[in-house]
């Protein structure tokens, strides 16, 4: 495989040569599996708490192949639960630390990346909910009225049409939500330089090194293609791939993101459009759309729509669904019809892990040696961060306030079996998605449907 092929983020990202793979049995500390934000990040924290201990990070190809390396380049303070999901199951307060944590990660993102001297081409400019035509109105005041419940309204402004227009020029903008705890990065760039921060604090990153499976216990063993690797402590950090490994099959759906992206943005275009601030910018669709400005003046648009594969197959076909790129690249002229005719560059995609529940898990059993964090629904670039250092702390006992945070210890339940599972996520896909088509040739709020009720989160 040619890995510069897989998203422009790596094909920009510098050298992709793979490390060496592991080259028989060996023993570490701490071992984890994958080389994605959630593996380098808790590599990194743990590396900061006891410099001292053996890690060994195991990838199956190259770091940043999955998700890590394919993502819009967001960095947003979003979990995969909204706010009032999470004061539903846990109380306000507890929810509130949540997300105070998650406004510090995207923070601690930008800091390490300087600190590492990473050229992740981070930018603060914040995030932009858009309410494209009066229908998704009431749904972004519902999501503005829940930060204001949860004591955030210093954080979150709403919008009116012509306030929304000052910053971008977006045909239908009815309004918008801003907040600026958000960033804009390049996230190929961010997980390759990950990798040779740890190397350098003393991790070992070993690539194409496929796991096989392992065994739980006082001194959990890693089976891989190359040997096996007896630990004291096991860290699954592989996100949506978790979902192909043995006992893991329902923990997870993976459904795939896609994206397009154009070629650099002329300065007579991009006056024409504004978006001086770099803001991410998303509307209120239920099938998922997120735009971002590119460092080099160019316009990323992601989304989903590609089918749930049975039995939660992986395919790097799905990465590549045809009729989802071709909708995404009509997007860009609906949203900004100063720029039809634009020609794009670059199409790709990636799986992210959507937990039953929608809320992210992360988790430590001393008893079993297994470790590990999941589920963030397409939301993990600065939750990974977080993640990573709530699990140090749990694996070195040196427990902080992220240890009492609700994804810690949490548990989704599992994921109905095929093919009950097949038939219902298709059905709320494709009742997602006539919503929305209803929705957009709306001029007036619409009643929530009971497909929007099931898939609330």
């Amino acid at each position: 495989m040619r890995y510069a092929d897989v998203s422009y983020w790596l094909e920009t990202a510098g050298d992709l040569t793979p490390r060496p793979p592991l080259d028989g049995s060996i023993e570490a500390d701490v071992a984890i599996l994958g080389a994605g934000y959630t593996g380098l990040w808790t590599a990194y924290a743990l590396l900061e708490a006891e410099p001292s201990l053996r890690v060994l990070v195991i990838e199956r190809d190259i770091a940043g192949y999955g998700a890590s390396g394919r993502n819009g380049g967001w960095c947003s303070s979003d979990a995969g639960a909204s706010l009032g999901l999470l004061m539903r199951r846990f109380g306000r307060e507890r929810a509130r630390a949540a997300q105070l944590a998650l406004y510090a990660a995207v923070d601690d993102v930008g800091r390490v990346a300087d600190v590492e001297g990473i050229d992740a081409q981070f930018r603060k400019g914040g995030q932009l909910h858009v309410a494209r035509g009066e229908a998704q109105v009431p749904v972004l005041r519902a999501a503005h009225d829940e930060f204001v419940r949860a004591g955030f309204e210093d954080r979150y402004a709403l919008l009116d049409r012509a306030a929304l227009a000052e910053r971008i020029k977006i045909r239908d903008g009815a309004a918008a939500m801003y907040t600026p705890e958000c960033a804009v990065l390049q996230p190929g760039t961010l997980a390759r330089g990950l990798a040779l921060a740890v190397e350098r604090r003393g991790a070992r990153v070993v690539e194409q090194t496929e796991v096989t499976g392992w065994e739980a216990g006082a001194e959990p063993v890693v089976r891989t293609t190359r040997g096996d690797v007896r630990c004291d402590t096991l860290v699954l950090a592989g996100e949506a791939y978790l979902s192909q490994l043995p006992g893991m099959r329902r923990a997870l759906l993976p459904v795939y993101s896609l994206i397009v992206l154009t070629e650099p943005i002329s300065d007579e275009q991009w006056r024409a459009v504004g978006w001086e601030q770099h803001e991410c910018v998303a509307s209120m669709r239920l099938t998922v759309d997120y735009l971002s400005r590119t460092a080099d003046g160019r316009i990323l648009v992601g989304g989903r729509g590609a089918p749930y594969a049975f039995a939660s197959r992986m395919t790097e076909k799905l990465s590549h669904h045809a009729p989802t790129h071709a909708m995404l690249r009509a997007m860009l002229s609906e949203w900004f019809p100063a720029l039809r005719g634009v020609r794009f560059t670059h199409a790709w995609g990636g799986a992210v892990g959507i937990p039953r529940d929608f809320i992210p898990s992360i988790h430590f059993d001393r008893r079993t040696g297994i470790a590990g964090a999941h589920g963030y629904t397409g939301h993990g670039v600065a939750f990974a961060n977080l993640a990573g250092r709530a699990l140090a702390g749990l694996i070195t006992g040196r427990h902080t306030e992220l240890s009492a945070l609700p994804f810690v210890g949490h548990r989704s339940r599992k994921w109905e079996v095929e093919p009950l599972r097949w038939i219902g996520v298709r059905g709320v896909q494709v009742g997602l998605a006539r919503v929305d088509a209803h929705r957009a040739h709306s001029r007036r709020p619409a009643r929530r449907t009971l497909v929007e009720r099931v898939a609330q989160h």
